[in-house]
């Protein structure tokens, strides 16, 4: 099927959203290109809210992923979690492309387990992994995809457990061969990742006691800068900015109860004047404590 990209500037909250903005029509939580060439390729960045894998079958084309640009040539692959950003910058006329999209909550259906695509240590870059050259996954790969695209022409009892079987085998390939590649970096991230959670744990219970970067470090074993690294590559913000959130939602439970006078919250919080609790919650909120309790209570 051969379909034409719409340039769509909102962003996407479903798969059949996203697809939509691809000209295709769709409305199965999977979708399965036939490998045939587009009519135009979008010229701004575009968002993608679905896990999506990109296998390039000719030619080549390069994209832009987080200011970084990349060619993906014959063989080579792109695969991407939801919410990567990516704008095509160069496609040769020869550029032939297989593509899988599919809905994280429609693959884990029967998985106990949500974080599994996360613990398949896919993502070397955050949101993305790049497989350069690789004929023999990349072959594995479009024929599992030709398989799946025969099991989704069927409608049997079975026939979405099949597909999510299918989707599971290309995962636990890709992952395979990124283990192989580079299991440091691999380790790497998942490392940090733990640590990431672990200081989130430690932060909601000790916010109130210390919102000192360092407080946390000492207690992870690792160095300001390194933890100020991972939280910023895990969530985007800084490790203070994530203090500073759960100190904000422990003072609005707190002025929820009218017991609890500013002073009171002020100090149970670990400010040590009403006036520095002040300063910091109309910062986020616009409003002092007090404004804030008189309006919750209109």
């Amino acid at each position: 099927m051969k379909f034409s990209i719409k340039i769509n500037p909102n962003t996407h909250d479903s798969l059949q959203d996203t697809l939509s903005f691809f000209g295709v029509d769709c409305n199965r939580p999977y979708y399965i290109s036939s490998g045939n060439p587009l009519f135009e390729y979008p010229r701004n960045s575009f968002r993608i809210d679905f896990y999506a894998i990109c296998i390039c079958t000719a030619g080549t084309i390069t994209v832009e992923i987080d200011n970084q640009e990349y060619t993906l040539a014959q063989h080579s692959l792109l695969v991407s979690a939801p919410s990567t950003i990516i704008k095509f910058t160069a496609v040769s006329k020869d550029f032939r492309m297989k593509l899988l999209f599919f809905d994280k909550l429609f693959l884990l259906k029967n998985i106990a387990n949500p974080f599994f695509i996360e613990k398949l240590g896919l993502f070397n870059n955050a949101t993305f992994a790049i497989i350069p050259e690789a004929e023999k996954l990349a072959g594995k790969l479009l024929r599992l995809l030709e398989y799946l695209r025969e099991v989704t022409l069927r409608a049997t009892r079975f026939t979405p457990d099949i597909i999510r079987t299918i989707i599971f085998n290309l995962l636990l390939e890709i992952a395979d061969v990124l283990a192989v590649e580079d299991q440091h970096a691999v380790e790497t991230i998942q490392e940090a990742n733990s640590l990431y959670f672990k200081f989130t744990d430690l932060v909601q219970q000790h916010c109130s006691q210390s919102k000192d970067v360092k407080y946390y470090a000492d207690r992870l074993f690792i160095s300001n800068k390194y933890l100020i690294s991972i939280v910023k590559k895990a969530s985007g913000k800084t490790p203070h900015e994530i203090i500073d959130e759960n100190l904000l939602k422990e003072a609005y439970a707190l002025l929820g109860n009218p017991e609890k006078t500013i002073s009171d919250i002020a100090y149970a919080i670990g400010f040590n004047s009403i006036s520095a609790f002040g300063r910091f919650f109309k910062k986020y909120s616009m409003l002092s404590p007090s404004e804030y309790r008189k309006r919750q209570n209109m």
